[in-house]
């Protein structure tokens, strides 16, 4: 008996049509619209920092990427509910709830720091020229080779 894998399916196909997935874009689409309305009650530059996490029960959780955010929407929590249970999407809204969680920030390569300009990597030869330490020397020689060959200024 050989296997026979099904025919390849489009992936607009897939989202609008096996069930679960069809479920999550749902929930997708319906938290981007909820997002939006919430944006458009929000300070132009509170909306970067304030992130329409869930909507249950009542119940809005927003996500804030620091305490500093979350404070000043506290401060304005009671106008942004008055005027959020104006829109028919929040109509039921009986609370507004705040997490702090910061953005994620891409884990730093080993062995990639700050890039060393022509400049810099003569200084620290000059340095290295005046010092009568042998290992400390060497180790400035090292760190100005990072340079070699670089056209940097």
């Amino acid at each position: 008996m050989a296997y026979k894998p099904t025919p390849a399916r489009l992936p607009a196909e897939l989202l609008r049509k096996a069930r679960p997935l069809r479920l999550l874009l749902n929930q997708a689409e319906r938290i981007e619209h909820l997002q939006r309305l919430l944006e458009s009650q929000l300070q132009p530059a509170a909306r970067e920092h304030c992130h329409v996490a869930s909507w249950k029960e009542g119940t809005l959780l927003l996500v804030v990427t620091d305490g500093h955010w979350a404070t000043r929407l506290r401060y304005q929590q009671k106008r942004l509910q008055r005027q959020l249970q104006a829109m028919e999407a929040f109509a039921n809204l009986s609370r507004i709830q705040f997490k702090v969680q910061p953005p994620l920030v891409p884990a730093r390569r080993e062995g990639h720091g700050p890039e060393l300009s022509s400049n810099a990597a003569e200084s620290i030869r000059g340095s290295a020229e005046g010092i009568n330490d042998p290992k400390l020397r060497a180790a400035l020689e090292r760190l100005a080779a990072h340079a070699q060959g670089k056209g940097n200024n």
